[in-house]
């Protein structure tokens, strides 16, 4: 990470309450929602792993997103980085709602979001093993399934983007309602060029990539 990168990085983290508080307004009822990484403006400073962190008190051994580079370009002695967000990806036909014995793993009717009711979740993992995705993991604390849930219980319930496309410095990160034309994310997809990972799974995660020049980042 270059000079310019490291202090947009420790000024993201140095506003990450005022960011987190006072973000645009987002009503929830009967909708789809999602989300764009856009992978040209993302500069891995991690400050989204961070809000949400702390807005959603995720223990430090364990986190609900991550920002991964891509190792090829590093393999072929490329001098550039280039990031990929690593979360949940809110499918439509999620495979961990389908394993769960319990009822626990759900996609919400009304927002389109894949959650976890812990009082239900027995922590048998079988939700971890189904997602192919690789981004469940067990509570250290509850000892229940866990994963981003777009900040539904946090952000999202007060009316607020999650906490990750609030404090993003580049504004990498798009949220919003798929099924929406007029919304910015529907927009977006509409005018770019966007992937999404594993479809040939017919899982159809509702996380969006925007490639940046080294080309998609599968996983």
């Amino acid at each position: 990470m270059g000079i310019g990168s490291a202090v947009l990085a420790a000024n993201s983290i140095n506003r990450i309450l005022a960011e987190v508080i006072n973000p645009q307004t987002l009503v929830i009822g009967n909708i789809r929602y999602g989300m764009i990484h856009d992978e040209t403006r993302c500069i891995g400073c991690r400050a989204c792993i961070l809000a949400c962190h702390k807005v959603n008190q995720v223990p430090a051994e364990v986190t609900r997103l991550d920002i991964l580079d891509n190792v090829t370009y590093r393999e072929l002695n490329k001098n550039s980085r280039q990031f990929v967000r690593k979360s949940c990806q809110h499918c439509d036909n999620p495979p961990c709602v389908e394993v769960c014995p319990t009822g626990a793993s759900y996609k919400d009717p009304k927002t389109g979001i894949v959650d976890v009711h812990h009082d239900r979740c027995v922590g048998c993992r079988y939700c971890i093993a189904a997602c192919p995705y690789h981004v469940r993991f067990i509570h250290p604390l509850s000892k229940t399934a866990d994963k981003c849930n777009f900040c539904r219980d946090t952000n999202l319930a007060a009316g607020k983007p999650p906490a990750c496309v609030a404090i993003c410095p580049m504004k990498a990160l798009t949220f919003g309602n798929l099924d929406d034309p007029d919304s910015d994310i529907a927009k977006l997809i509409a005018s770019k060029t966007v992937y999404r990972n594993k479809l040939y799974l017919g899982t159809s995660p509702k996380l969006y990539h925007i490639a940046g020049k080294f080309g998609e980042i599968r996983g």
